[in-house]
């Protein structure tokens, strides 16, 4: 046990060059930890607020010296001398500090920077890695990775709408395994995107952003290059999707069945919440499709339930925008019969304790959970450890390129090797 000495913090920059906050928290004992703060493109409404300058002339308004500043007095001064370990009472003492629903006041990425900063220190001081001082001698399954291998939607400057196009390891023996067939199908997927007269520049998650024809086309690309890459659609590897959709909703319709989705990047006009569910079922149908997130819209509530009515069965149907990592919103999708997983990302709710009550209920619920990145990132890995720790089983943290998605994955495999036997890999998509 060791008491908080320091807290320091400092603006750096994420993956697309757009400030960040990086907090630094030093023990009593000199324990060091470390962690920053990243950022959404396609954010929810629902999302706590991400604390931003908003002066024109610095950064495009994107500067976050508010937030740090509030990191080194408000919270700094508050959590000197506090015991590191008990991580429930020091982010339970950042929340009543902003006092505001939506952590407003300090900024949630001010209150993250610090809630994880601790968490490493408080391992450190400990002697333990993060994964296991968070999870015990239970924390030993290594997630299936959810690849980003086509980016579309906010995430690239393409014809695709979209967002996230994902090839799903499952049938991998062992995540180092996994790792390295998801690398080879990456790969055969840009040889044949540029046989074929494609650009094989990559979007803001690593994935290539090609100026594909039709969702179609991207689909057929993938089982291509699964089968190029010398495995199996469906058994070894299948297909999971991240629509985005809450960014497709045509501006000024009503919630309900009232809802409207417009195909603005492809030309593919509008359609009702029950088009595009019959369309996902097609897809369903032609593609070895195990997983879509984000389907509906954020307020799509009665959408969403027929989503799940029709394929909640058949495939894990992932609540993102629409669940943010909080479990008021979880609880309501619980009560309601709505999607069965939810996505995780520390940053939509602030602070690490949040972030595992959310994992809790979803598990106590038989949801499953996915642990996420977003697509402004750093080096940091604590998502990596945090997949280990709570045993969630899935983790999406980008493409088999850029450092910062690659940092989390190479973590993965350092975990992997420290668990030894222990390790599992687990299939969660087996009937």
């Amino acid at each position: 046990m060791s008491k908080i000495k320091s807290l320091d913090a400092l603006q750096i920059l994420d993956s697309r060059g757009n400030p960040t906050v990086d907090v630094q928290v030093v023990l009593e004992d000199g324990s060091r930890g470390t962690a920053s703060v990243p950022s959404g493109a396609s954010t929810g409404e629902f999302e706590a607020i991400e604390l931003r300058d908003g002066e024109a002339k610095r950064y495009r308004g994107k500067g976050v010296l508010r937030a740090v500043q509030n990191l080194n007095s408000t919270i700094a001064n508050a959590l000197r001398g506090e015991e590191s370990s008990n991580q429930q009472k020091i982010d339970a003492l950042l929340l009543g500090l902003d006092g505001t629903p939506n952590k407003g006041k300090l900024g949630a990425n001010a209150i993250l920077g610090a809630s994880l900063a601790v968490a490493h220190a408080a391992a450190r001081s400990a002697g333990q890695e993060l994964y296991s001082y968070l999870g015990g001698d239970e924390a030993r399954v290594l997630p299936v990775p959810l690849v980003n291998v086509i980016n579309g939607g906010a995430h690239a400057n393409n014809s695709l709408d979209i967002q996230e196009f994902m090839i799903v390891p499952h049938g991998a023996p062992s995540f180092s395994e996994a790792i390295r067939r998801a690398t080879e199908v990456f790969h055969a997927l840009g040889g044949l995107l540029r046989d074929d007269g494609y650009d094989t520049g990559v979007g803001d998650e690593g994935g290539y952003a090609p100026r594909l024809e039709s969702t179609e086309l991207a689909f057929e690309f993938l089982l291509r290059a699964i089968e190029k890459a010398g495995y199996t659609p469906g058994t070894e590897i299948s297909l999971a999707l991240d629509v985005a959709a809450s960014e497709l909703v045509q501006p000024g319709s009503a919630t309900g069945e009232a809802v409207r989705y417009r195909f603005i990047k492809s030309g593919a006009g509008e359609c009702s919440s029950s088009q595009l569910i019959k369309t996902y079922a097609d897809w369903c149908e032609r593609y070895p499709i195990v997983s879509i997130e984000d389907g509906l819209g954020e307020n799509d509530w009665n959408g969403w339930k027929e989503l799940t009515t029709v394929l909640g069965s058949k495939l894990q149907l992932v609540g993102d925008d629409l669940f943010v990592t909080n479990t008021e919103r979880l609880r309501r999708g619980i009560e309601q019969g709505i999607a069965n997983s939810i996505l995780i990302k520390l940053n939509q709710i602030g602070t690490l304790s949040e972030t595992l009550a959310a994992i809790q209920m979803a598990s106590e619920a038989r949801y499953t959970s996915v642990i996420s990145h977003r697509s402004g990132e750093t080096s940091d890995a604590t998502i990596a450890d945090l997949a280990v720790a709570t045993n969630a089983g899935q983790i999406k943290t980008g493409s088999m390129c850029r450092g910062e998605r690659i940092a989390k994955y190479n973590r993965l495999l350092w975990i992997e090797k420290y668990l030894g036997s222990k390790a599992e890999y687990r299939n969660p998509f087996k009937q």
